[in-house]
């Protein structure tokens, strides 16, 4: 068994478009929505602890460890399986809060699969993604960690592999608060529905957009200049903004230029998240291993 840290990554995720189809009685939205992973995002150190307790660092400010995703995750894991063992988990927080990319949500899936691994509890992908989804709406997609069209209300999912482009990624200096934009009455609630096919072979938006617009001018001054040098959209309901690119270059010359009141990041599209390539790798290394040993 691993005692030593390892630190797993925690990618971003874009949401490249965002239909509204409906809302149903229980106040839910009917959606479509296109989720790709970035090359980057926050890091998850965690190592092994014998005495079966969770350790969650750093304290977050105003949210008790109960309430931490990453401690919730864990325990969850911990009573689905009985395990015995526990861990310390440290965060290297690099994604915005609020910005909709999905930090907290991928924190929890990192700690989930990582875990699974390093307790040896061999819960399958579709036993974590029913664990994920008690842990709020986006986990299940960063569990199985493959680009994704999801409707109803963002849980049935069909892998996909949208283009890879290059992305710049700003965050103005505010918080979206999600239920004050799904609870707009002037929120398009009824784009028809369209399918896979129809909507990766569409021009692509997100029917938040134009609401977040009207409660946040930060946001649509992001857009504007993003809009300067290329397509440009929202992600979920913000506040994050993004541009795509065909290269690395282009992309990173016009990050270079951004206003200094937005903080934001460059990063690659990918079809399968870095977790997921982190755990495929570290598996290959223990196999060979095991090889050499016995």
């Amino acid at each position: 068994m691993m005692t030593t840290e390892l630190t797993f990554p925690c990618p971003a995720k874009l949401n490249l478009f965002l239909y509204i189809n409906g809302r149903r009685e229980d106040g839910y939205h009917e959606l479509e929505t296109l989720f790709q992973f970035v090359d980057f995002g926050d890091d998850l150190k965690i190592a092994l602890r014998q005495d079966g307790k969770i350790i969650v660092s750093p304290e977050l400010e105003n949210v008790p460890v109960e309430q931490n995703l990453i401690y919730r995750a864990a325990k969850l894991l911990k009573e689905k399986t009985a395990c015995t063992l526990g861990a310390n988990l440290h965060l290297i927080k690099r994604l915005p809060i609020g910005g909709g990319v999905g930090g907290g949500s991928s924190d929890a899936a990192t700690t989930l699969v990582a875990l699974n691994m390093l307790w040896q509890t061999n819960l399958s992908l579709d036993e974590l993604t029913e664990l994920g989804l008690q842990l709020g709406a986006d986990v299940p997609v960063f569990v199985q960690g493959k680009a994704a069209f999801a409707e109803g209300v963002g849980n049935k999912f069909q892998f996909c592999t949208p283009l890879e482009k290059w992305y710049v990624v700003l965050k103005p200096e505010i918080a979206v608060c999600t239920a004050k934009i799904f609870n707009d009455p002037l929120l398009t609630r009824n784009t028809p529905k369209k399918g896979i096919k129809n909507c990766l072979n569409l021009p692509y938006y997100n029917d938040c957009e134009k609401i977040v617009k009207n409660h946040y001018p930060e946001v649509e001054e992001a857009l504007k200049w993003l809009l300067q040098y290329a397509p440009a959209r929202l992600t979920g309901t913000g506040a994050c903004v993004f541009a795509e690119f065909s290269d690395e270059e282009s992309a990173r010359s016009t990050f270079a230029k951004k206003p200094q009141t937005v903080s934001g990041f460059v990063a690659k599209g990918s079809n399968v998240s870095s977790l997921h390539h982190f755990i495929r790798q570290l598996k290959k290394q223990q196999n060979m291993l095991s090889f050499f040993l016995f």
